[in-house]
Protein backbone atom coordinates (compact mmCIF):
# COMPACT_ATOMS: atom_id res chain seq x y z
CA UNK A 1 0.00 0.00 0.00
CA UNK A 2 2.87 2.38 0.79
CA UNK A 3 4.33 1.63 -2.64
CA UNK A 4 1.53 3.67 -4.26
CA UNK A 5 2.57 7.35 -4.54
CA UNK A 6 -1.06 8.51 -4.71
CA UNK A 7 -1.71 6.89 -1.34
CA UNK A 8 1.41 8.45 0.22
CA UNK A 9 0.64 11.96 -1.10
CA UNK A 10 -3.01 11.55 -0.08
CA UNK A 11 -2.00 10.92 3.51
CA UNK A 12 0.34 13.92 3.50
CA UNK A 13 -2.18 16.26 1.94
CA UNK A 14 -5.06 15.13 4.16
CA UNK A 15 -3.00 15.85 7.28
CA UNK A 16 -1.95 19.21 5.88
CA UNK A 17 -5.54 20.15 5.08
CA UNK A 18 -6.62 19.30 8.62
CA UNK A 19 -3.86 21.40 10.19
CA UNK A 20 -4.61 24.30 7.83
CA UNK A 21 -8.34 24.12 8.57
CA UNK A 22 -7.81 24.12 12.32
CA UNK A 23 -5.42 27.05 12.07
CA UNK A 24 -7.80 28.99 9.81
CA UNK A 25 -10.82 28.55 12.07
CA UNK A 26 -9.27 28.62 15.54
CA UNK A 27 -5.92 30.44 15.47
CA UNK A 28 -4.83 34.01 14.75
CA UNK A 29 -1.66 35.97 14.19
CA UNK A 30 1.79 34.45 14.30
CA UNK A 31 0.54 31.14 15.67
CA UNK A 32 -1.69 30.77 12.61
CA UNK A 33 1.26 31.39 10.29
CA UNK A 34 3.37 28.84 12.14
CA UNK A 35 0.55 26.30 11.79
CA UNK A 36 0.40 26.98 8.04
CA UNK A 37 4.14 26.32 7.88
CA UNK A 38 3.66 23.06 9.75
CA UNK A 39 0.91 22.11 7.30
CA UNK A 40 3.18 22.79 4.34
CA UNK A 41 5.97 20.79 5.92
CA UNK A 42 3.55 17.94 6.63
CA UNK A 43 2.33 17.92 3.02
CA UNK A 44 5.89 17.52 1.71
CA UNK A 45 7.68 15.46 4.34
CA UNK A 46 5.08 12.80 5.15
CA UNK A 47 5.07 11.26 1.65
CA UNK A 48 8.86 11.25 1.58
CA UNK A 49 9.08 9.51 4.95
CA UNK A 50 6.43 6.99 3.92
CA UNK A 51 8.36 6.30 0.70
CA UNK A 52 11.48 5.52 2.69
CA UNK A 53 9.48 3.32 5.06
CA UNK A 54 8.09 1.40 2.09
CA UNK A 55 11.56 0.65 0.76
CA UNK A 56 12.81 -0.77 4.08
Amino acid sequence: MLQNPIFRWGIGLSGAIMVAAVSYFFLTGTVQLVAYGIAALDAVMTPLILKQAATE
